[in-house]
């Protein structure tokens, strides 16, 4: 199961899903507020890893071979590992926030408030894809598939979506003590560039799960690998998933 990060739907993890569809059953789910479900209103970390269990318990058997989650997606991860020492073999956590930031996550609000309609209007999501085209390398653009459901989605998604999940994601979650139980082996990812307040949110985690194992991306910002970076993902990955 790979949990896309805040804004994103789904298709945020669909190339590593078909790259690794010949070997696994990938599970690619739609958070509240997000994608396709942008009608039912996000509530919080703690809720979704609510639903995700439900399903887990109800279509996996309560268990998984691997979870995974970029930003947002990543902490409910962390937050499933809390509650299930064996939900899941592997898991790999992106970019994550476990340590509260309720300064970041006024600002992020606050900032929504004032620009949201200058950012997330379709006009401005296809400035951004334009922009993005322009700027940044060819292998980080989005392909034309995946710059569709950006179309798609993006407008829709509602400014109260953001607020509860700045309010949960950067605000209010800690890092349950139980992840201490969990028999998972764990990679912690972040990049070179993330702010510092996710780098200590890795060496949190590892503190509390020391198998954990941390991996820098080197000159990458926020969420590189799982969103603009597939095939480098996979490099790290599949060798990880794989080994015994």
């Amino acid at each position: 199961m790979l949990i896309h990060g805040g804004g994103n739907a789904w298709w945020n993890y669909l190339r590593q899903a078909r790259a690794l569809s010949p070997r696994y059953h990938v599970i690619l789910p739609t958070l509240d507020g997000h994608g396709e479900e942008y009608q039912i209103p996000y509530r919080s970390t703690e809720q979704t890893a609510d639903r995700l269990m439900d399903y887990i318990l109800r279509e996996c058997g309560g268990r998984l071979f691997a979870l995974g989650g970029v930003s947002l997606g990543g902490q409910i991860v962390m937050e499933l590992l809390a509650r299930k020492s064996d939900i899941a073999e592997k898991a790999i956590i992106d970019g994550s926030l476990c340590i509260p930031q309720p300064v970041l996550a006024r600002f992020c609000i606050a900032s929504v408030r004032l620009f949201g309609p200058l950012l997330f209007s379709e006009k401005a999501c296809r400035r951004q894809l334009s922009l993005m085209d322009r700027v940044l390398p060819e292998e980080m653009r989005y392909p034309e598939e995946i710059k569709a459901y950006y179309l798609q989605d993006m407008p829709k998604l509602p400014q109260e979506t953001l607020y509860a999940m700045y309010r949960t994601y950067m605000m209010r979650y800690r890092l349950k003590d139980s992840v201490r139980d969990s028999g998972a082996q764990v990679m912690y990812w972040y990049g070179e560039k993330e702010m510092n307040c996710v780098k200590k949110s890795a060496r949190l985690f590892q503190t509390l799960l020391p198998s954990c194992e941390l991996y820098e991306a080197k000159g990458y910002g926020h969420g590189y690998l799982s969103v603009y970076r597939p095939d480098e993902w996979l490099k790290i990955a599949v060798p990880f998933l794989e080994r015994k």
